[in-house]
């Protein structure tokens, strides 16, 4: 009965903690996460800004799991590149420590007036900003009611010899950093085993001198989110989470060996933050976090090489007919969400052009080897039609900014057009193998005409292929594709009339007439929505 009366309490603390931790990172990150993605984009231009960025915006959805499977997912998409990674990893950590600063400023007292306050804001007001924030007052009101009732909850443990034993045990340094691993592992979150630490330290069950190596511990266990995000990614994606996990198991190697030595670390610390064992506990975490950083910071390209060799080797290419670039975690995340889309779609339109391509070979060349790589392709671009669709039609009815809105409706007219490539491009093939199939014969004037048609539809449609992946609205560019889009036209007319010219004549050209006028429209319709990809940039 004596620990069913602590146990409940404990768990019912625990959870008012960690929802009001995830109320606050979701007002946070309502109100900033859909800039994220292009912050990390413009700060991750060197190391140093790497990991201010990682800083910055950890810092601002409090939640360094968060932004790790966030970066994990950037690498994965080929949007950030590895050593970049590393120095965002290094800013989550020290952006983590802020949590753990918050949780040390006892605010017990006056929390369930701030839980209140945000929860009528949340019901009151109608603007979606300030609902952001009644979220984040709500949130950290809650999280203050959840950490006094686990420090009210254990205040008899002090008295309990054998909880007391158990804790003692953690002094040992093998046995703190497992005890710190596996509970944050559970958890995870490195905030919510802190915030277990600090509401240990306030009922006066745990010194800094027992719980230094469970703290130690838990920046380990915080990596197992990251590591199982990069199951199933790239190995590139994979290095960024063993990256994180080495991050923080060399700082705790360090920071262990350096409490072991009797220079007296943690008397320092006691010194340092005198004001008790909650905000020693954050302190020390605020230490862990920055020293490491400045320790490992010069040796970025060490631990990329490091990381490289414990998970060898390239990507190999991999069967297409599934998502390469979006992860299932972006979800949460409508910019990351957006951004891996987006890759989707520009390598759907890169297989569309490849087809193509492939398509005039067939017909030109007589490239009958080409033909199961296009139907292959023309299958992929059908998966990834039907699956990006449904991907953006989940991602648009959450919370998204302008920008990433029309990024969306971008993606919808995108898709759609190179569908439609693909469907033509196939086509095309098909009336080759018809010609090839029954040995028809073109004349040198009609297979002149084809080759014109197909080889400017080609250049026209890597033109337009290219101003999407760039993103660029170049209007000399889109001009030449629109022109372009307009002559076909009365090309493939004129095209069409000389047929029926020598059709009057010919015995062979009425023969090919059907392969002949299909060809050519299948290109023109190609052109058509090469000049729709194209407009779509103006969304």
């Amino acid at each position: 009965m004596y620990w069913i009366e602590i146990i409940l309490p404990l768990i019912g603390g625990l959870a008012l903690f960690l929802y009001g931790m995830s109320m606050m990172s979701d007002g946070l990150q309502k109100a900033a996460v859909n800039h994220l993605r292009r912050w990390l984009e413009v700060l991750t231009k060197n190391r140093i800004l790497a990991v201010i960025a990682g800083t910055f915006v950890t810092t601002i959805i409090q939640s360094s799991t968060a932004t790790t499977v966030m970066v994990v997912g950037f690498v994965n998409a080929g949007l950030m590149r590895l050593s970049q990674a590393v120095g965002v990893i290094m800013g989550a950590n020290i952006g983590s420590t802020f949590t753990g600063l918050l949780i040390a400023f006892r605010i017990s007292l006056i929390a369930p007036i701030v839980a209140f306050t945000g929860i009528i804001m949340i019901m009151a007001v109608k603007k979606e900003k300030t609902k952001s924030v009644g979220w984040i007052i709500a949130g950290v009101g809650i999280l203050f009611v959840g950490m006094s009732l686990m420090s009210d909850t254990m205040q008899p443990l002090r008295t309990n010899e054998q909880f007391m034993e158990f804790i003692r045990q953690a002094k040992n340094p093998l046995i703190g950093l497992v005890v710190g691993t596996l509970l944050t592992a559970i958890l995870q979150s490195s905030a919510a085993m802190i915030g277990i630490l600090i509401a240990l330290g306030t009922a006066g069950v745990l010194d800094l001198h027992t719980g230094v190596f469970i703290l130690f511990g838990a920046h380990i266990g915080t990596c197992v989110t990251a590591i199982i995000a990069s199951l199933g990614a790239t190995k590139a994606a994979k290095r960024a989470a063993i990256a994180h996990l080495l991050f923080n198991v060399i700082g705790a190697v360090i920071f262990s060996t350096i409490v072991l030595l009797p220079f007296g670390f943690i008397g320092l610390i006691e010194q340092l933050f005198s004001s008790g064992v909650s905000m020693q506990i954050a302190g020390t975490h605020i230490i862990f976090s920055l020293v490491t950083a400045i320790i490992l910071l010069p040796f970025t390209k060490q631990l990329v090489w490091l990381v490289s060799l414990i998970v060898r080797g390239e990507d190999r290419p991999r069967e297409e007919l599934r998502f390469l670039h979006i992860e299932p975690h972006a979800v949460g995340m409508p910019s990351v969400a957006v951004a891996q889309a987006r890759k989707e779609v520009e390598r759907m339109a890169l297989i569309a052009l490849r087809t193509y391509s492939m398509s005039v070979k067939i017909f030109i060349e007589k490239r009958i080897s080409l033909v199961g790589e296009v139907l292959t392709n023309e299958e992929v671009i059908d998966f990834l039609d039907n699956e990006i669709t449904r991907f953006l039609v989940r991602i648009s009815v959450m919370d998204l900014d302008d920008a990433d809105r029309e990024q969306i409706n971008l993606l919808y007219q995108a898709v759609a057009h190179i569908e439609r490539i693909g469907d033509h491009a196939e086509n095309v093939v098909e009336f080759a193998n018809a010609y090839i199939a029954k040995n028809r014969i073109f004349s040198d004037e009609a297979m002149n005409e084809i080759i014109a048609v197909e080889r400017n539809v080609e250049k026209i449609l890597a033109l337009a292929t290219n101003a999407f992946l760039t993103g660029t609205y170049d209007e000399d560019t889109i001009n030449t594709i629109y022109r372009s889009e307009r002559e076909m036209y009365t090309e493939v007319q004129g095209y069409k009339a000389n047929h029926f010219e020598r059709s009057k004549e010919s015995v062979s050209e009425r023969k090919i007439g059907l392969i002949f006028i299909n060809t050519l429209e299948n290109s023109r319709r190609i052109m058509h929505h090469a000049g729709g990809l194209a407009r779509s940039l103006k969304v």
